[in-house]
């Protein structure tokens, strides 16, 4: 019998494949598979065995794992750093539901060659990130690895009904639009790899331990790859602009492919302007510098972290004042495909070749 290579059908792929035929049986799961985060609904029965809809709020829950060497290499990782966006990337989800995170539980397997002053390090990076955001810890687990450093979170949030945004909510002729900007973060560990390179080959060259890596002026490339933030307080603008999203989800796997996941579950396609793309000049620089297309990396680049929506076309005025925020684009219909439109007006189909799990 022959057997299916996993790289094939890719991490999405996969988890339909695995999750396709789940049906909930909790008449708490309000939703499942499929978005950034599951949501439940725990208002119960009320005394008479009514329902209770005195409660609108729903619990909403994420997870994330990191793997040593998959994920992140120690080599240019510090552990205070890695704790922190570990976490981090698990408060992004609940934002990117329109939720506030509450609470995580971190499971870590940890192999021979930590110390214990290195997982204190490490939770010393994930519990700075709890206080900044004002969540608790509130359990995990730890366990032996004979492959080096594994770190799971489970993050839990809340959110009131009304205002949670799933991906499945784009409309014909919404606006798209992004926040802070793209393709940094990938940037950011393309000058770690190379760096890492240079320091390799000096040693190897001349045996100087003392070779160090330049970074100069390019210390915001770093930041977003080693330390980035949710975007909290963008969740914070659009509330206050009265703005509520149709659609939502935040970019860690490339904007090309999340743009692809929300238009997938909407029924729509997609198109969006090159020249509209919110890209930083150190991410520009460095690309030119290391023959790379900027334009090619802001798409597919991933671990931006930032959020993706879709607004209705009335919300225009409102989005106009909000700083850090771009519209980039439109949603059309369906059999109109998903789209780059070029500063040349050429038109280019999207694909999505960010980050995956089994592919890469």
């Amino acid at each position: 019998m022959s057997k299916t290579e996993i790289s094939t059908l890719g991490e999405f792929g996969l988890i339909k494949h695995l999750t396709q035929d789940i049906k909930p049986v909790q008449p708490s799961t309000q939703k499942a598979v499929g978005d950034d985060c599951a949501v439940m609904n725990f208002s119960g029965e009320g005394t008479k065995g009514r329902k209770d809809e005195s409660s609108k709020t729903r619990v909403l829950m994420t997870t994330d794992m990191l793997l040593e060497g998959i994920h992140f290499n120690l080599e240019y990782v510090p552990l205070k750093y890695l704790g922190y966006k570990a976490a981090v990337v698990n408060f992004s989800d609940i934002y990117a539901m329109n939720g506030t995170p509450t609470q995580i539980t971190v499971s870590l397997g940890i192999s021979k060659r930590f110390s214990v002053e290195d997982i204190e390090m490490l939770y010393s990076g994930i519990r700075l990130a709890c206080e900044r955001y004002n969540v608790d810890i509130v359990g995990g687990d730890t366990c032996s690895s004979i492959t080096g450093l594994t770190i799971s979170i489970t993050c839990l949030g809340v959110a009131a009904e009304e205002d949670i945004v799933y991906r499945n909510g784009a409309k014909l002729n919404d606006l798209i639009c992004v926040t802070g900007n793209l393709g940094t973060a990938y940037m950011g560990l393309q000058l770690l790899e190379r760096e890492k390179i240079v320091m390799e080959n000096g040693r190897m060259a001349n045996g100087d331990s003392a070779v160090q890596p330049t970074f100069e002026g390019r210390e915001y490339l770093l930041e977003r790859q080693l330390k980035p933030e949710a975007r909290r307080d963008m969740i914070e603008a659009l509330r206050k602009a009265g703005i509520k999203p149709t659609a939502m989800m935040d970019i860690s796997d490339g904007l090309s492919s999340e743009l692809m996941h929300i238009c997938s579950q909407s029924g729509v396609g997609c198109c969006i302007y090159e020249d509209k793309l919110p890209i930083d000049y150190q991410a520009a620089a460095l690309a030119e510098e290391m023959n790379l297309n900027i334009v090619t990396c802001a798409l597919n680049g991933g671990e931006d972290y930032e959020l993706l929506f879709t607004c209705s076309l009335d919300d225009y005025e409102k989005l106009i004042p909000i700083e850090d925020l771009y519209i980039i684009g439109h949603v059309t219909k369906q059999e109109y495909g998903c789209n780059l439109i070029g500063r040349n007006g050429e038109e280019l189909a999207l694909k999505a070749q960010g980050w995956n799990a089994f592919g890469n």
